[in-house]
């Protein structure tokens, strides 16, 4: 079919009384996942920003053709780590520094199918890149499914993206029953003030960490930052606060936090046949009934289901995985409480944590695809020269502010 080059796309500023009931019609025509399969619908419970509301600097832009909303696009600013560099004290002891840059972040392209290979996608990334260089950003980047080939495409090939990093999201369901905690593993649940210092003491130069830790520990929707220890070594009365613990920490240690997403948006799985819906309502009655038996059981993901997500996550010594395992039987029982259906992570694909982290395959992503631009030709710092060309570490932050 040819398409009309000849209409005009105006692309401007999301106005939430205008436009909000013409967005979700919009949404709810662009479904994630291929024709006549499965596809993941995502309610956003009437806030079409929620996903970047809670970020330090955010824009939404639609696209118009005739007064009709065809598509849009969603932006965020913050500052992260993209390096380190070495320092030598005056006690000639030498130390990773972080080096930080202002990165933006691209999430929510959606453009209504009768209207694409129209260049409206394009039209919406051009334009919030704009808005990114004005405010300073020095990269940009994005996420998208490996087999979403017309995504990878826009963005490498149009808009001048490099692939960057292949992170995995695990993904386990929420049992009906709880989950019993290992006796050896003592969990204690930090205040922010100290969750910031132990993320800033350990985690500041690794890939993505977020300057404002301060502002995501302290978010509403962070349920609480919790660490791992073995049983004997510390207890909630003993714990000695983030900067004696790190001074002397026992063998082995983990630590996770977990955010609300539940309170954020929802997610739905659609496409589903009658004979997998029976099925997944099968393995839920039996686990219910006889929950001893463990019967690995399917939530009901044919509706709108909330769910927690974990981020992080870090360990250190010889039993740091069944520490981390501990923390996420820990982080399940927690969602079960809240009603959620699923508890999820994003860790780096060479992350050694993932071995200990519960995940049913099926409802995993193994190689989720990051793909960046570089948006300036000068860098924050001249040591680590062009982040697009680095090599990925072992490790990610995955902020839970853009998920």
């Amino acid at each position: 079919m040819r398409v009309d080059v000849s209409v005009s796309v105006i692309v401007r500023e999301f106005e939430v009384n205008k436009d909000k009931e013409r967005v979700e019609a919009v949404e709810r025509t662009c479904e994630v996942g291929p024709s006549n399969q499965l596809s993941l619908f995502t309610d956003m419970l009437g806030d079409p920003i929620c996903r970047v509301r809670h970020s330090p600097s955010y824009l939404m832009l639609v696209a118009e053709i005739d007064k009709e909303i065809v598509g849009m696009i969603r932006g965020c600013i913050k500052t992260v780590t993209c390096g380190k560099n070495l320092s030598r004290s005056k006690t000639s002891v030498t130390k990773h520094i972080p080096i930080y840059t202002k990165l933006a972040y691209i999430l929510g392209l959606r453009v209504s199918p009768n209207q694409r290979r129209m260049g409206i996608g394009l039209k919406l990334v051009k334009k919030m890149e704009a808005w990114f260089k004005d405010n300073g950003a020095e990269y940009s980047y994005m996420a998208t499914e490996t087999e979403n080939l017309a995504s990878v495409k826009l963005f490498t090939e149009k808009c001048g993206y490099t692939k960057f990093r292949t992170p995995s999201i695990l993904v386990n369901p929420v049992y009906a029953h709880r989950t019993k905690i290992s006796r050896k593993v003592t969990i204690i649940p930090l205040t922010p003030s100290d969750a910031v210092i132990f993320y800033r003491n350990r985690f500041s130069t690794t890939e993505f960490f977020p300057n404002d830790i301060d502002a995501v520990v302290n978010n509403k929707l962070s349920l609480g930052t919790f660490l791992a220890v073995p049983s004997g070594s510390y207890s909630v009365k003993t714990w000695p606060g983030p900067d004696r613990f790190l001074l002397g920490p026992p063998c082995s240690w983990a630590i996770l936090s977990v955010w609300n997403s539940k309170e954020v948006f929802k997610l739905e799985v659609r496409g589903a046949s009658r004979v997998k819906r029976g099925l997944a309502k099968t393995t839920r009655i039996l686990d219910r009934a006889l929950p001893w038996l463990k019967v690995p059981s399917v939530p009901d993901l044919f509706r709108p289901f909330g769910f927690h997500f974990l981020y992080g996550l870090g360990g250190e010594g010889p039993k740091k995985l069944k520490m981390v395992k501990a923390l996420c039987e820990f982080a399940h029982n927690l969602a079960m409480e809240c009603g959620c259906g699923v508890v999820a992570t994003e860790v780096a694909s060479c992350e050694p944590l993932r071995f200990g982290i519960p995940h049913w395959k099926m409802l995993s992503c193994a190689n989720d695809l990051w793909c960046i631009k570089r948006l300036v030709d000068d860098y924050s710092d001249g040591s680590i020269g062009d982040w697009t060309k680095s090599m990925p570490g072992i490790s990610i932050f995955v902020d839970p502010r853009e998920i």
